[in-house]
């Protein structure tokens, strides 16, 4: 997919592109592919209507990032990590604590007015992630309530690959 027009990809972006039939993220850096994860968008489907539980479609650049010296399995509320509460890695599949966010985040701002900005469909204001779960037993399946969980050691390395570089996501 090419960016919107008006939108012009800095020379090191890394671009993730998300398929949502496949529920695989391929990450690129200059043109090639240099990782692919297994995922999980919305239970509910693609949109960006705010209050669909939707994974917004189309073009995003990630304008936050959150736990680049948390542990894994570091539970965040309100991008905030909870302290003294880290899940261990055996308490990443069973879903027992109830759908939690884990690890790293990488917050979404949508690029297309009228699809993922502005008005009603806005990814930011909507506090679209791509984020580690505890439930690493749905990835794979469409299971979210529009963020995108990763397992979260694969949030973790990507969290790492794009550190220094801007980070785009194109959701489809």
């Amino acid at each position: 997919m090419r960016p919107p027009d008006g939108i012009r990809l800095p020379a090191r972006s890394v671009v993730a592109t998300v398929s949502v039939a496949r529920q695989q993220m391929c990450v690129a850096m200059g043109g090639r592919t240099v990782a692919t994860y297994p995922i999980s968008t919305a239970r509910a489907g693609i949109g960006g209507e705010s209050g669909s539980n939707k994974t917004p479609p189309g073009w995003h650049r990630v304008c936050a990032r959150f736990g680049a010296k948390a542990p894994l399995g570091q539970v965040f509320v309100s991008r905030r990590p909870v302290r003294g509460q880290t899940l261990p890695p055996t308490k990443w599949r069973d879903g027992g604590e109830g759908d939690l966010i884990l690890s790293r985040i990488l917050w979404l701002d949508g690029l297309e007015p009228g699809i993922n900005k502005g008005g009603t469909v806005d990814s930011r204001s909507r506090y679209i992630y791509l984020h580690g779960t505890n439930q690493e037993h749905l990835i794979g399946t469409p299971a979210s309530h529009g963020c995108i969980r990763m397992a979260n050691r694969d949030i973790a390395a990507l969290f790492t690959l794009a550190r220094a570089r801007p980070l785009f996501v194109v959701i489809g």
